[in-house]
């Protein structure tokens, strides 16, 4: 069971996301992270996966990639597993974060539906 300071912790965290609920846009990031019940260090984590992401994928296009589905492979395997991979897609362009990576995985998971 997680300790009551981890509880709190948690909360205040949430509680800190609130205030930026105003903003419509960025709702739908956090409105993702609470019902996940992610926590400080998971969406830090979330946020470095991306940056990781972000500069592989300007990496490889630069190297005349044309195709970034072992990208979006990697992204799927290295994300937290109470996220879905289409939600946090379509919550961080709502959020306008990484944007161009993230149109690429929506675009790719699009054609293998």
């Amino acid at each position: 069971m997680e300790s009551l300071e981890a509880r709190i912790e948690r909360l205040e965290y949430y509680q800190s996301l609130l205030f930026d609920f105003l903003d419509t846009e960025k709702a739908a990031f956090y409105k993702l992270i609470v019902k996940a019940q992610l926590g400080k260090n998971e969406v830090n984590d979330l946020l470095n996966l991306c940056e990781i992401m972000d500069e592989k994928f300007k990496q490889q296009k630069a190297e005349g990639f044309v195709t970034f589905t072992p990208l979006l492979t990697e992204f799927v395997g290295m994300l937290h597993s109470k996220l879905e991979v289409k939600e946090v897609i379509d919550a961080l362009i709502n959020h306008g974060k990484y944007l161009t990576l993230m149109y690429e995985f929506k675009k790719l998971l699009n054609t293998l539906d």
